[in-house]
C-alpha cells in the first residue's frame, strides 16, 4: 500500500468514526456546539498524529482516547480561567510598580556590597547559591560552625542596614499597600 492510498484509508476510517465520537463529545460536554469543537480539535490532533497510529488497530477507541484527553486537557485549563466578560475581575486588579522592585535590589546590592567580605561570601554561597552549610564550609575552607556564624551574622547586619524590622517591612510601602488593597476590595 501506498503512502497516499494509506492516507485515503486513514481518512475514510476516521469519517465513519465522526457519528459516534460527536455522540461521545457531547455526553462529555453536554452542549453541541462545543461537543463539535472538541471533535474538531479531536480531528485536528489525529491527523497531525497519523504516523503514531497502526492501521488495523481500532481507529475508534484512538479517537475516544485522543478526545477523552483533549476534554480533560481543556477542563484543566478552564479551571484555571477566570470568566470576566463585564470586566469586574479585572478593574480590581493592581500591580505593585516595577519601579520600587529595582529601587529595593539596588538597596540589598549596597547592604550586600557593605558587608565583610567573609560574610558576604557566605551568604551568597548559602543563600543565593544554594550550598548546604557543609558545601559553604568545604568551600571556604572553615568548620560547618564559622559558617552558620558568618550567614547569622551576615542576615543581622542586613536587616539592620535596610531597616527590616519586621515581614511586613517587605514588599509595597504603606501608600503603595492600601491602594492595593483598596482596589481590591471595591
Amino acid at each position: 500500500m501506498t503512502k497516499s492510498d494509506e492516507s485515503l484509508s486513514f481518512k475514510r476510517v476516521m469519517l465513519e468514526a465522526l457519528p459516534s465520537l460527536r455522540a461521545f463529545a457531547v455526553s462529555l460536554v453536554g452542549q453541541p456546539d462545543r461537543a463539535d469543537d472538541l471533535v474538531q480539535d479531536t480531528i485536528m490532533k489525529a491527523w497531525a498524529k497519523q504516523d503514531s497510529f497502526t492501521m488495523g488497530t481500532s481507529m475508534k477507541a484512538w479517537l475516544f482516547t485522543i478526545l477523552r484527553n483533549e476534554f480533560y486537557s481543556q477542563m484543566r485549563k478552564r479551571g484555571r480561567e477566570v470568566s470576566d466578560t463585564d470586566g469586574t475581575f479585572t478593574n480590581q486588579l493592581a500591580v505593585h510598580p516595577g519601579q520600587y522592585g529595582a529601587l529595593d535590589l539596588q538597596d540589598f546590592r549596597g547592604a550586600l556590597n557593605k558587608l565583610p567580605e567573609d560574610q558576604r561570601e557566605a551568604i551568597i554561597l548559602i543563600g543565593a547559591s544554594g550550598f548546604s552549610y557543609e558545601e559553604a564550609a568545604n568551600i571556604c575552607g572553615c568548620a560547618t560552625g564559622t559558617i552558620k556564624s558568618r550567614v547569622n551574622r551576615a542576615r543581622n547586619a542586613l536587616q539592620d542596614l535596610l531597616s527590616i524590622t519586621n515581614e511586613n517591612d517587605f514588599g509595597p510601602d504603606a501608600e503603595s499597600a492600601s491602594v492595593i488593597h483598596r482596589g481590591a476590595i471595591a
